[in-house]
C-alpha cells in the first residue's frame, strides 16, 4: 500500500463534513503521506474521479492511484417516498491506476459534463450552508430518465470519437446502475446488444458513485471482462453531471 501516492474517492454521503473520507481511509490502509481528498458529482463521481487520478498521473503528480466510489445512500433517503426509498442502495468499488506504457493498456479518453441548471431535478434538501441537516433526495424521475439517456449516448459519441473507435469494437459496457430502463434505452439508442452490457442493479439497486466500480468489479471477477478488452464507462447523476471513460483493460 506504501506505493499509493494518491487517493480519490467520489462520495455523496462522506463520513464528516470534514476532513475529507479519503484521509480516513488513508490512514486505515497505514499509508503515512500521499495525496488524498474527495470528489463529489453523485452518481457520476467515480468518473470525474478517475478523470482527475488519470490527469494527476499523467502530469507527473503521482505514480499510483487508488480511485474509490462509496456511498451509504440509506442514509439520506426518505423511507416515507417509495419513488426514491426503493431505488437506491449502499455500496463501495475501487481500482487503482498506475503510470505504464500506454500499450499495457489504461485510460483512453474521458469527457465529463455538467449542467447546474438542472439541479432540482435531482437533489438533497439540506446541507451545513442551507438548513444545518443532512437532508433527503429528491427526484423528479420522469425528467431524470429522459436527460439521462439523451446525455449519456451523447457522451458515449463523443468519448468515442476522441479516442478514434467505433461502439462495434467495444467489449463491455459498464454503465452507472441507475435503473434497467435507463440501462436499456441507452443500450438502444446506442446500437449495443444487452449481451455486452453489465447489469448488477439487480444484486444491489442504485449506489450512486459505487456502481460504476461495482459492476466493472463484478464482471472482471466472473471473467466477462478480461485483460485486453475495450470497456466503456458511462454515469449521469445530480448536478446534472456526466460522462464516459474508455479504456484498455
Amino acid at each position: 500500500m506504501q506505493s499509493i501516492e494518491l487517493i480519490v474517492l467520489a462520495t455523496t454521503t462522506p463520513d464528516q463534513t470534514f476532513p475529507a473520507t479519503a484521509t480516513i481511509v488513508q490512514a486505515s490502509l497505514g499509508i503515512a503521506d500521499c495525496i488524498a481528498f474527495d470528489i463529489q458529482a453523485v452518481c457520476s463521481g467515480f468518473l470525474y474521479a478517475l478523470s482527475v487520478a488519470d490527469n494527476m498521473i499523467r502530469s507527473g503528480s503521482a505514480r499510483t492511484a487508488l480511485v474509490i466510489g462509496s456511498e451509504t445512500f440509506s442514509r439520506i433517503l426518505d423511507w416515507e417516498d417509495r419513488t426514491t426509498s426503493v431505488l437506491f442502495g449502499d455500496g463501495a468499488g475501487a481500482v487503482v491506476l498506475a503510470a505504464r506504457d500506454a500499450r499495457c493498456g489504461g485510460v483512453l479518453a474521458t469527457r465529463l459534463h455538467a449542467d447546474g441548471r438542472e439541479n432540482q431535478i435531482l437533489y438533497v434538501d439540506g446541507g451545513p450552508s442551507t438548513t444545518g441537516t443532512v437532508g433527503k433526495v429528491r427526484m423528479k424521475g420522469q425528467e431524470v430518465f429522459r436527460h439521462a439517456v439523451s446525455k449519456l449516448s451523447s457522451v458515449v459519441t463523443e468519448v468515442l470519437d476522441a479516442a478514434n473507435q467505433q461502439i462495434d469494437e467495444v467489449d463491455w459496457l459498464v454503465p452507472h446502475q441507475a435503473n434497467l430502463r435507463i440501462i436499456e434505452a441507452t443500450a438502444r439508442k446506442l446500437g449495443l446488444p444487452l449481451d455486452k452490457v453489465v447489469i448488477t442493479v439487480d444484486q444491489h439497486a442504485n449506489t450512486s458513485a459505487a456502481s460504476v466500480p461495482i459492476a466493472f468489479d463484478t464482471a472482471i471477477r466472473d471473467g466477462r471482462i478480461s485483460r485486453g478488452d475495450l470497456v466503456l464507462l458511462e454515469a449521469m447523476g445530480g448536478g446534472l453531471t456526466w460522462g464516459a471513460s474508455l479504456l484498455r483493460y
